[in-house]
C-alpha cells in the first residue's frame, strides 16, 4: 500500500465498529490518570518509519509521558526510499528531512531523544534479525525499558516488510532482554538483564483488547503529526486543499479561513484522525486509540498465595 493510498484510508475514518475485539470480552478501557503514577518507568516508542508513532499512538505515548514515564524514540529505518508526500526530494534529502522531522516529533511528544538504527527503507527483510534483536536488547537494557510501543508482530493483512520484521524482533528482544545468558557480554559491561513487561502493539487492522483515552493529549498528537512533512500528514495538505477548492469557487468550512497552519491542523484533526474521534465516542470520551496490549505476566504462585494464605496463629 502506498502512503498516499494509506492516508486516503485513514481519512475515511477507522470506525469503531470495524475494529475486531480480541476474544469475547470487551477491551480494557485505559483512562487518563491524575498526577504522575508512572514516575520512574521508561517507555520506548518504536517505529519502522518516521510517521508511524504519531499516527497510531502519539496520543497514548504523550499520555504516559504526562503521567510520569520517561520516553525514548527508536526508528528502525532512515526513510531513504519512502514516499515523499511533501515536496519531492532526492534519497539523501529524504534521509536528512526525515531525521530532522523525527527529532522534532520526539521533542513535541516529550521524549528524551531519538535513536536511529539506520536500516534501508522497505529492505528490512534482508537484514540479520539476530543483529536487530541484539541491538534492541542492548537499548532495552541500557535505557531500562518497561514498556514498548511497536507494530503488532501478528497484525492482519500487513504488506510492509519493515512493519512485521520490526514487530517480530521487538517481541523477541522484549523477552530475551531478561535472560542473563543472552548476550552476556552486555551484562559483563555493566548492563542488567531485564525483560520488557508491557507492550502496546498498534496495527492497521487491529484485534484490540485495550482502548486508551487520549482526550487530554490529542492536541499534542496533532502537533506530532504536523512534524511529519516529508512523508506524513503534516505535508500542508489542508492549506493546499483549501487553495485548490478556492480556485473552483468552493471551500470546506472545517479548514477555516485563517492561516495555512490552521488549515493544515484542522485537516489532520477533522479528517486524518477522524477514527480517534469515532472510537472515543463509543467509549464516552472525545478521542481514543486502540491496541493489542500485552501486560506483565501473572504469577500463578502469587494468585494461589492471595487466594489461599491464612494468618499465622
Amino acid at each position: 500500500m502506498h502512503r498516499r493510498d494509506f492516508f486516503q484510508t485513514v481519512i475515511a475514518g477507522m470506525a469503531a465498529s470495524s475494529l475486531n475485539i480480541a476474544g469475547a470480552q470487551q477491551p480494557f478501557f485505559e483512562r487518563q490518570q491524575p498526577g504522575t503514577p508512572h514516575k520512574g518507568k521508561v517507555l520506548a516508542a518504536i517505529q519502522p518509519h518516521s510517521d508511524d508513532i504519531a499516527i497510531f499512538c502519539g496520543g497514548t505515548v504523550a499520555k504516559l509521558i504526562k503521567e510520569g514515564y520517561t520516553g525514548y524514540m527508536i526508528r528502525a529505518t532512515n526513510d531513504d526510499m519512502g514516499d515523499d508526500i511533501g515536496e519531492p526530494g532526492t534519497v539523501g534529502e529524504n534521509v536528512l528531512r526525515n531525521e530532522r522531522e523525527v527529532d522534532e516529533q520526539t521533542r513535541v511528544l516529550g521524549l528524551e531523544r531519538h535513536f536511529s538504527l539506520n536500516y534501508n527503507n522497505h529492505r528490512m527483510s534482508d537484514i540479520s534479525r539476530n543483529e536487530l534483536i541484539c541491538r534492541l536488547i542492548f537499548l532495552f537494557r541500557f535505557l531500562k525499558v518497561d514498556t514498548v510501543f511497536c507494530y503488532d508482530p501478528w497484525g492482519h493483512d500487513e504488506e510492509n516488510p519493515d512493519h512485521y520484521v520490526l514487530g517480530h524482533c521487538v517481541e523477541a528482544a522484549s523477552w530475551m532482554a531478561g535472560r542473563v545468558h543472552d548476550y552476556p557480554e552486555q551484562i559483563a559491561a555493566g548492563l542488567k538483564a531485564r525483560a520488557v513487561s508491557e507492550k502496546y502493539y498498534y496495527v492497521r487492522h487491529p484485534d484490540i483488547n485495550r482502548v486508551v483515552d487520549i482526550s487530554g493529549t490529542f492536541e499534542k498528537k496533532i502537533d506530532a503529526n504536523l512534524c511529519n512533512i516529508a512523508k506524513g500528514p503534516g505535508g500542508h495538505h489542508g492549506s493546499k486543499l483549501r487553495a485548490n477548492l478556492a480556485k473552483q469557487g468552493k471551500k470546506l468550512p472545517i479548514l477555516g479561513d485563517g492561516d495555512d497552519r490552521t488549515a493544515d491542523r484542522n485537516y489532520i484533526k477533522e479528517l486524518v484522525l477522524a477514527g480517534d474521534r469515532e472510537l472515543g465516542r463509543k467509549y464516552g470520551v472525545e478521542y481514543a486509540e486502540a491496541f493489542h496490549y500485552i501486560g506483565p505476566p501473572k504469577s500463578r504462585l502469587d494468585d494461589y498465595i492471595k487466594q489461599n494464605s491464612v494468618p499465622l496463629k
